[in-house]
């Protein structure tokens, strides 16, 4: 019998985010423009980014493997919620529920160390504009981008080894619409506290380490901003840091309001409308957010234009 609670051959049904008939074609319709606007919006930024010199740069350099890390995990959530809405069978195999978590959370934890890092890029570029082009190399970049990648991955294997080694005894159904860890700990019947005790010293860890860089780029960046004299420079100079100020905030309160609140005040049912704020509109207000927001941003795409009317 504890075999069988702990077989690898079960699957897991999802109930996903309504059973009303008369909400699903306005649900599946909305989350449907949201995720095309998505992947349109990232990879036109990956695209314009490329595709432009003077934006190869570090700051746009970060700011396309945001937006590529928006494109994954989006990515790994999103068309198996808008199938599912319709279907009479919402079920995924265990192994495909690991696979999905695991590169939601390899991308999410990359996008939460990229903030950080983008921070500490800005208070580079403002701070010590003439030691910039040194202190953010190439070789400096890469190895920030290998870094965040690297912590993304060793984060998933834990929470995805820790998680699908449980049992799960009884209903397999999963109180959500994609496989996260606090609707995966509802119906597991194997003790948890190793999990919960991962998740918030690894996962909070993660947070605090890179709300902490933000915080502290920030004060320098403003300590820096108010020796500049003229208006002009220092509208100039706070002007490039509002874009990512507005991404931090969305994202990381998300989060924090997600993994960290207390367990009194914990819903399933409030959980999904959170989740499906983070896992697909966040994907699709960061690349508006650079774009309608920067200047460099949007001379690139009116050259662009200007090269295919030629």
């Amino acid at each position: 019998m504890e075999k069988e609670n702990c077989s690898t051959n079960m699957e897991f049904i999802f109930l996903g985010i309504t059973n009303n008939p008369e909400k699903k074609v306005t649900f599946f319709t909305i989350f449907l423009v949201i995720y095309l606007i998505t992947l349109v919006a990232n990879l036109g930024m990956i695209f314009l980014i490329r595709m432009d010199a003077q934006l190869h740069t570090p700051m746009y350099f970060f700011l396309s493997h945001l937006a590529f890390c928006d494109l994954c995990y989006s990515t790994a959530v999103g068309p198996k919620m808008l199938v599912d809405i319709f279907a009479k069978n919402k079920s995924i195999p265990f192994f495909g529920c690991a696979l999905q978590f695991f590169v939601f959370c390899i991308f999410a934890d990359a996008e939460c160390l990229l903030l950080a890092v983008m921070a500490f890029d800005r208070y580079q570029a403002i701070s010590n504009p003439l030691l910039y082009t040194v202190n953010m190399s190439s070789r400096v970049c890469y190895l920030l981008v290998a870094g965040v990648y690297t912590v993304g991955v060793a984060d998933a294997l834990t929470h995805t080894t820790l998680t699908f080694r449980l049992c799960f005894c009884g209903s397999h159904e999963v109180n959500h619409f994609f496989c996260d860890l606090p609707p995966l700990y509802v119906i597991s019947c194997s003790s948890i506290e190793v999990n919960e005790l991962a998740l918030f010293t690894v996962f909070g860890f993660i947070e605090l380490s890179t709300i902490s860089g933000v915080l502290v780029s920030y004060c320098y960046i403003f300590l820096s901003i108010l020796k500049i004299r003229s208006a002009e420079g220092r509208f100039k100079a706070f002007s490039t840091c509002t874009s990512h100020l507005t991404a931090v905030a969305i994202f990381q309160g998300t989060m924090l309001f997600m993994y960290f609140r207390p367990s009194s005040a914990y819903s399933l049912d409030q959980d999904k409308m959170a989740s499906l704020f983070y896992t697909l509109v966040i994907p699709m207000l960061n690349p508006l957010i650079y774009s309608l927001r920067n200047k460099d941003v949007k001379d690139a795409l009116v050259k662009l234009k200007t090269k295919k009317c030629l």
